[in-house]
């Protein structure tokens, strides 16, 4: 079955919305490498449209321009897309579609396809449904030092907790944390009687 990740420029309070405002000072080759990685890897991207338009309204130009993006924007040129929206869409880009049917049903068939790694990139909507549904692989977090204090964040409200488990973590030179998430079991009731004991103990 393929592989399903998410990666997402995030800031330290949380919020994930409009990253070309305060993300770009942070951009070195270690966070390029990590999005190339990712992105550049996969034979298939899933975004939703409105990050769809936006890079569609940018990169096949960075292609034609020759300049240092076009080897990465040919690769996102080449990926077949797959874009998710309510609305019928008509594209120019190559190798784009539409999502078409049910999502989880939709999704989970692209799963069973064969092929390399899904990626998504930005897609905050996506991103949501696909763990709402437990489709959703590898969490790949790009935390950066600063609090934005406004814009949407990546975890809405809910009556329900979403556990996840650490695959690993990096620190950039900047102070970007690079962490790597896959969904984990359930947490087990526990209250203050049961960690109290892992609390310092006198010695005396």
């Amino acid at each position: 079955m393929r592989k399903i990740t998410a990666s997402l420029f995030i800031s330290l309070d949380g919020v994930v919305e409009a990253p070309d405002q305060w993300h770009f000072p942070y951009f070195n080759d270690e966070m390029g490498a990590a999005v190339d990685a990712g992105l550049g890897a996969a034979d298939t991207l899933l975004i939703g449209r409105k990050t769809y338009d936006s890079f569609a309204g940018a990169w096949p130009d960075r292609e034609a321009a020759g300049g240092e993006d076009a080897h990465f924007a040919k690769k996102l040129g080449d990926a077949r897309k797959i874009v998710l929206s309510r609305q019928n869409l008509s594209f120019t880009w190559r190798n784009s579609e539409q999502l078409k049917g049910d999502f989880a049903e939709a999704v989970t068939a692209l799963k069973n396809e064969p092929g390399g790694d899904i990626a998504l990139s930005g897609s905050v909507s996506v991103v949501r449904q696909l763990m709402a549904h437990g489709l959703l692989d590898e969490l790949h977090l790009l935390v950066h030092p600063i609090a934005v204090r406004k814009g949407m964040r990546l975890f809405d409200e809910s009556e329900t907790t979403l556990p996840l488990k650490l695959l690993s973590s990096a620190t950039f030179s900047t102070g970007v944390l690079h962490l790597v998430y896959a969904p984990a079991e359930s947490t087990t009731d526990a209250t203050y009687e049961d960690a109290k004991s892992h609390l310092p103990q006198d010695d005396q």
